[in-house]
């Protein structure tokens, strides 16, 4: 469609994009099903944008019940090639305090509900995940954080549980044990399919609480997760805003071609229904 170029997602505390000219509300339905809300697609900083907010409008759904498949499809379908996501997150280590800023590189998975590929139903694709977020964007937002005078935390492991309870003290002692950096809830599904759809994919975690093993601080609560998000919500914008205007235009990363080879089934056996449901990903290699 080429209504946008750069993606936002809005996770918990952040509902609204900011300050997009021309701003105006898409809905669209996709093979997957209907998007957590209608994007919001205008200008920002002179790009074309479009914004989700991924829990739905006012927090309707819980981590689990977000329908990631028609997210990123949505933003594919939008024409977007590279995705930012902001999202709350806790620390697990003694030195990512509350109100740090982390651009992490890695993910493990501990989720069980979540389809997290657009593939099956006749087509099979296997891309890589070894390193699930781009290089270039997150070099990109580490830029900006410097620009805004914001130090961020650079590399890391952002484990991504099922939720929606927040983890015992127990799984937080373990994730720290394993050397992880920070824990949310959203991310991983998110990444796994921006990658199939070869969108650039990078989290903006904004740490909010220590999760649970930190026995000086009390056990985190909404309440305080959503007090450091409110003081943290306009910085988030500001990187978002500083690294959408300063992206150039082409790609250079191998998220562009992630597909490339990946699809393993032969393009005999596959049906019409199943080009017609993935044509906005498999497209150009399926023609």
């Amino acid at each position: 469609m080429g209504e946008a170029e750069i993606g936002i997602i809005g996770g918990t505390g952040l509902y609204h994009p900011g300050d997009i000219e021309d701003a105006r509300e898409v809905a669209l339905d996709t093979p997957f099903g209907a998007p957590s809300a209608p994007f919001v697609v205008g200008r920002w900083r002179g790009r074309k944008v479009a914004f989700l907010a991924r829990h739905g409008k006012g927090h309707v759904l819980m981590p689990t019940e977000i329908n990631y498949r028609a997210n990123i499809y949505g933003f594919k379908l939008l024409g977007v090639s590279r995705l930012v996501s902001a999202s709350a997150v806790g620390s697990l280590r003694e030195d990512i305090h509350p109100m740090d800023v982390v651009l992490p590189d890695q993910f493990f998975d501990r989720t069980r509900q979540r389809p997290q590929t657009f593939f099956g139903g006749g087509i099979v694709a296997h891309v890589s995940m070894a390193d699930p977020t781009c290089g270039e964007l997150r070099e990109a937002l580490a830029r900006s954080c410097d620009e805004e005078g914001v130090t961020p935390r650079l590399g890391g492991c952002y484990v991504c549980i099922e939720g929606p309870q927040f983890s015992t003290r127990a799984e937080s002692e373990h994730f720290r044990r394993m050397g992880a950096s920070v824990i949310g809830m959203t991310n991983l599904p998110e990444a796994r399919l921006a990658r199939e759809a070869e969108i650039c994919y990078a989290t903006v975690a904004l740490v909010t609480d220590y999760d649970v093993w930190h026995v000086s601080e009390e056990p985190v609560s909404v309440e305080a997760v959503l007090g450091y998000l409110r003081r943290n919500a306009a910085t988030a914008r500001k990187l978002v805003a500083r690294t959408i205007a300063s992206l150039p235009a082409a790609r250079s990363c191998p998220c562009a071609t992630a597909l490339h080879s990946a699809i393993i089934t032969d393009p005999g056996a596959i049906t019409r229904e199943a080009r017609q449901r993935l044509k906005a990903v498999v497209g150009a290699y399926l023609p």
